[in-house]
């Protein structure tokens, strides 16, 4: 079934929307869910949830692409768990080294005050990304948007870890004098 079909579906509050978005993307989510978590029973929960969250935030969304945005929703819920889960445990894992990789180039400490900054580095982001080759945006796409580990990265495009490394080292540098001129860091 088309994306257009399933979004229809939500409009309609069919609840067969929910069974076709699991046919379609379920194994999708279960792999967001499931890198972030590193905990199967946690990425069936999460990915349960990103479905509950579709359905209430559909309509009034109409998204244009389904695969984005319940991939988004289950982001979202994941980063949620794993903050609830490491409140007090900070530390480990792929998710903070990515994070400590990227601090130096994107602000942090979000409040709503900051929505309108966070916006702007949000388009500047997707400017960057445009204008990088197609290996630079999926490798780092892989290491800060999915939060694979170098190891795996380098499997799946056949490099080095070391160039791996490399490549995500210069796009991060590409990145913050892109943010710096764009204005948005200092």
């Amino acid at each position: 079934m088309e994306d257009s079909q399933i979004v229809e579906l939500y409009w309609q509050r069919n609840e067969y929307a929910i069974s076709e978005t699991q046919q379609k993307y379920g194994q999708y989510c279960f792999a967001i869910a499931n890198q972030i978590l590193y905990n199967d029973q946690d990425a069936e929960e999460i990915v349960n949830d990103a479905y509950a969250g579709a359905w209430n935030a559909i309509p009034p969304h109409k998204p244009e692409i389904l695969r984005t945005f319940i991939g988004k929703i289950t982001r979202q819920l994941s980063l949620k768990k794993l903050r609830e889960k490491t409140a007090e445990k900070r530390g480990g894992g792929e998710i903070h080294i990515a994070f400590d990789e990227l601090e130096e180039c994107v602000p942090t400490g979000y409040s709503i005050e900051d929505h309108m900054e966070i916006q702007e580095i949000t388009n500047a982001m997707n400017r960057f990304l445009d204008v990088l080759s197609e290996d630079e945006r999926r490798v780092f796409l892989c290491r800060y948007w999915y939060f694979d580990s170098i190891s795996d990265i380098a499997k799946r495009f056949g490099f080095g870890q070391s160039k791996v490394k490399m490549m995500l080292l210069r796009t991060r540098n590409k990145l913050l004098a892109h943010l710096k001129t764009e204005g948005v860091v200092i």
